[in-house]
């Protein structure tokens, strides 16, 4: 005899017709999807390398609600640095976090890369109203111990 624990529903009902009750269909419970929260205003945090550009959409505690990147938009090479290529991710994060009703937005900017500007312009062109404009880029203060120097 088995004496094992059914794992799912199918097998308890399988169980249970073989001891020769009438099994019943089992019921599946439908997933209900969870509701997004709707927020009004956000942080965007746009990383701006000289390879890549990089917008990412947080509420206001820093729970993520959408990212796009110029890799993930379709650039490749060169052009994912370019200010256009900026503005077109800026404008897929948006879209993403469409359904979470975002209309402020405060921009805060890391790195150096061409699509710096090319980003914060688009999120005005897109209809958000741009709260504050903050560079965060880390600067060292006097950083590493430079290299010997050489002898020649």
């Amino acid at each position: 005899m088995e004496d094992t624990k059914p794992k799912n529903e199918t097998e308890a009902a399988e169980k249970v017709a073989k001891k020769g009750a009438a099994a019943k269909p089992a019921r599946l419970k439908k997933k209900t999807g969870k509701s997004k929260p709707t927020v009004s205003s956000a942080n965007a945090y746009i990383q701006a390398t000289y390879n890549n550009t990089i917008v990412t959409l947080a509420d206001l505690n820093g729970n993520v609600l959408s990212w796009s990147s110029s890799g993930s938009s379709g650039f490749k090479g060169p052009k994912k640095s370019t200010p256009y290529a900026a503005s077109l991710v800026v404008k897929n994060a948006l879209e993403k976090a469409a359904d979470h009703g975002i209309k402020d937005v405060s921009i805060f900017v890391t790195g150096v890369g061409q699509g710096r500007e090319g980003a914060i312009r688009a999120f005005q062109a897109n209809n958000m109203n741009v709260l504050s404009i903050k560079d965060i880029t880390p600067i060292p203060h006097n950083g590493c111990r430079p290299p010997r120097p050489r002898r020649v």
